[in-house]
């Protein structure tokens, strides 16, 4: 009887603890919906190389701010794993594949998290979100320092002009040197860049950090580090921290007129001087402010968010633009209104799409005005109308729904039928939108086919869903090779991709070996005058084109470009999309190797028709004619992708892996060493790479790394061009050879 009340009363505290555990959940919830000053806002992004530690410090800051309850490693003992990585892939690798958002609160400032991928395979990750971001935290690790990764990341904030807050971060491993990192950063990233920080003791002896600003010690105490006790800076590192904070304040004069000023005048600038000066040039992207610490022990997250909360800006002090449509006229630019009330028309762009338990989910930023819970918003692309029937925000793979957000949130709809880059409206009468998101080129392609023809269903399926989410990930089919091709980033992003057929949708796999997107590209310019004449009865066909196909410059090898430079009625306006047309098509297999031709630019100077038997067709097949007059009469050369690579191993290696990249047609951009190990910078082409992996661990005792990111297309070695059109010969002639030895 005893033990039957007990476990009564057990149960009632029990559910009385959890009543009050959800009671303290959504009030912190509903304080995060009701705030509507936007100073109290903070839209950022954690970004870096790949293993800086950016999951971990993520993970550091949900749990002081209190969004989480305990703390998981990326590769834990426990098999639970970071809060942002949900896929059960990424708690198996240890890597981040798709950027997680989520929200928390801190000192009653809200801050909309995106954590991102950091390796280049996923960089369109980090584009997409950094789009959307009013700030970024760029995490370095304090031994490996600059790496390319970090360069790419570097780019793509400069890109879409993010202002950011350096954090070096790993000072409990050996060989960490946060000074050598701090000269990466003003030599590497050419950034104007100061210690705000400075680490008491290093690796083993990570104690705490220095506060230049206040010149003050800072602790961090308890089980977690959560206890933060400010005390005297210790009297062995005054002379530096007074060395360093004169070095801030010179930096920071530099980039601030201010602050300037005042140091011409020989004032010293007070506590809240230097605090608003560096706001002031960390916004305007003329300063990065770097702070220190490890996420893994536990010491420096708190500064670092009390840093982004007064360094980094609030969605009113970014402008955002949008382009207004006029026909006939140059789009007009405006800039949007950051309030957070329902007196402008809501505006919001969709950045990335997902597949969730309940259908699609798109995320979106709102830019300007209110969406409510039952509203109707439009597609600016498609014109479709939307019922807003669900409104929520992420916290990784968890959702709480809200009413209404406004402008500066980041949330996401249920049931939209869009694209990424996609602008959204509540008036399709506006004719308004903004700037897409740039989209790198897959620079790698491999065959694909389900393991079992029954599954055939299930891969249509997983393959439209991907492609969908992910534009870098592309598929085609080759109707010559009779194969389906995977393009993508890397080699790793496409056997994540494989790997998540298989678990998401219970369909095996076979890739096929890995393919370059070789490129075609002409060498110098040519004239073309094509007549394309048929009669056969009844109507007839006849266009005639001409003008010059001309290279574009090196740094647009790329694309490929129509100009219409035609005057007078020739060639009747109604005629030139088809025209366009029937060049586009031709520019999707070159003659030389089958590749894609890109770099060049159509030039239609003049022409001529027939008033009965001209039309759209005929010069569409007019243009295709000039183009394989081109083919046969002009210089042609193939094009191959350029990977910037950098290599890291003990120092009694470097020999070993000198001879390996002189073996891969390497060109060495530089060279750095520090301790016994050293680091080698190179160019290499993508199609020399597979397989290096395998071969720099057997040549460096498994201790060598390496990391690449895609740099430029260039002209391919004489050879190897030679190589792709024998090849390319070999498989044209193949089948017809074939169809011979049957019939025979």
């Amino acid at each position: 009887m005893i033990t039957i009340k007990k476990i009564i009363i057990n149960h009632i505290n029990n559910h009385a603890k959890f009543l009050r555990g959800c009671s303290r959940k959504f009030s912190s919830h509903s304080k995060f919906a009701e705030h509507k000053d936007l100073a109290h806002i903070r839209n950022i992004g954690i970004s870096a190389h790949i293993d800086s530690g950016k999951t971990t410090l993520t993970e550091r800051i949900l749990f002081y701010t209190g969004r989480i309850s305990e703390m998981h490693e990326v590769r834990g003992k426990d098999n639970v794993g970071a809060v942002m990585d949900s896929m059960e892939l990424e708690r198996q690798r240890g890597i981040t594949i798709q950027s997680a958002a989520t929200y928390t609160l801190w000192r009653n400032h809200n801050i909309n998290i995106i954590d991102t991928p950091g390796h280049v395979d996923f960089t369109v990750e980090v584009e997409r979100a950094l789009r959307v971001l009013d700030g970024a935290v760029l995490v370095l690790c304090a031994v490996g320092g600059v790496q390319s990764q970090t360069l790419t990341v570097n780019r793509q904030m400069k890109r879409y002009s993010v202002p950011c807050l350096a954090f070096i971060n790993k000072l409990d491993r050996m060989n960490a040197n946060p000074d050598r990192v701090l000269q990466q950063m003003r030599t590497k990233l050419n950034h104007n860049a100061a210690f705000l920080q400075i680490p008491i003791g290093l690796e083993g002896d990570l104690s705490g950090v220095i506060d230049l600003i206040k010149q003050r010690a800072l602790y961090f105490e308890g089980d977690h580090g959560e206890k933060i006790e400010e005390k005297e800076i210790p009297p062995f590192m005054r002379a530096e921290a007074e060395e360093r904070r004169h070095e801030l304040i010179e930096h920071l004069s530099n980039a601030d007129e201010t602050l300037g000023m005042m140091y011409l005048e020989e004032k010293t600038p007070t506590e809240a001087d230097i605090v608003a000066a560096v706001r002031r040039a960390c916004i305007a992207r003329t300063f990065t402010p770097v702070m220190v610490g490890s996420a893994l022990k536990n010491k420096g997250v708190q500064p670092l968010l009390d840093g982004v909360l007064q360094y980094l800006p609030c969605p009113s002090e970014v402008d955002n633009f949008a382009f207004i449509q006029k026909q006939g006229e140059e789009p007009e630019k405006i800039v949007l209104s950051p309030a957070r009330n329902s007196n402008n028309p809501f505006v919001a762009l969709a950045f990335k799409l997902e597949a969730g338990r309940f259908g699609q989910l798109t995320y979106m930023r709102c830019y300007q005005g209110c969406l409510k819970k039952g509203d109707n918003i439009f597609n600016v692309r498609t014109q479709r109308k939307v019922k807003v029937a669900r409104l929520v925000r992420l916290h990784s793979e968890n959702m709480e729904d809200v009413n209404e957000v406004y402008a500066g949130d980041i949330f996401a709809l249920f049931g939209v039928d869009c694209a990424s880059g996609d602008t959204f409206v509540v008036d399709k009468n506006l004719n308004l939108a903004m700037e897409s998101i740039f989209v790198p080129d897959p620079v790698v392609s491999m065959s694909i086919k389900p393991g079992n023809n029954k599954d055939r269903d299930n891969f249509s399926k997983a393959v439209a869903r991907f492609t969908k989410e992910d534009p870098t990930f592309r598929f085609h089919y080759d109707p010559d090779n009779k194969e389906t091709i995977v393009s993508g980033m890397g080699e790793l992003h496409l056997e994540i991709y494989a790997q998540r057929m298989e678990r998401e949708y219970g369909c095996p796999v076979i890739l096929g070996r890995p393919k370059v997107s070789f490129r075609e590209t002409l060498v110098s310019a040519k004239e073309f005058d094509y007549l394309h004449k048929k009669q056969s009865g009844g109507s007839g066909q006849f266009g005639r084109v001409s003008g010059i196909l001309e290279p574009l410059p090196p740094s647009q090898n790329t694309v490929v470009e129509f100009s219409d430079e035609t005057t007078g009625t020739n060639v009747p306006k109604q005629f030139i999309p088809g025209i366009e047309r029937g060049f586009l098509q031709m520019c999707e297999k070159g003659l030389l190797s089958g590749h894609k031709i890109s770099g060049v630019r159509f030039r239609l100077l003049d022409g001529a028709h027939h008033v009965v038997d001209s039309s759209e067709h005929s010069f569409f097949l007019a243009a295709q004619g000039a183009m394989r007059d081109l083919f046969s009469d002009g210089v042609w050369q193939i094009l191959e992708p350029i990977m910037s690579v950098e290599i890291t191993g003990p120092e009694e290696f470097q020999s070993n892996v000198m001879g390996q990249l002189n073996k891969r047609h390497a060109i060495l951009t530089g060279t750095d060493k520090h301790e016994d190990w050293f680091s080698i910078f190179a160019e290499i082409p993508l199609n020399e790479m597979f397989g290096y992996s395998s071969e720099l661990r057997s040549s460096t005792q498994g201790k060598g790394e390496f990391s690449m990111e895609y740099s430029r297309y260039a002209p391919t070695l004489p050879e190897t061009q030679q190589a792709l059109i024998a090849q390319y010969q070999q498989e044209m002639q193949g089948p017809s050879a074939q169809a011979k030895k049957k019939k025979n």
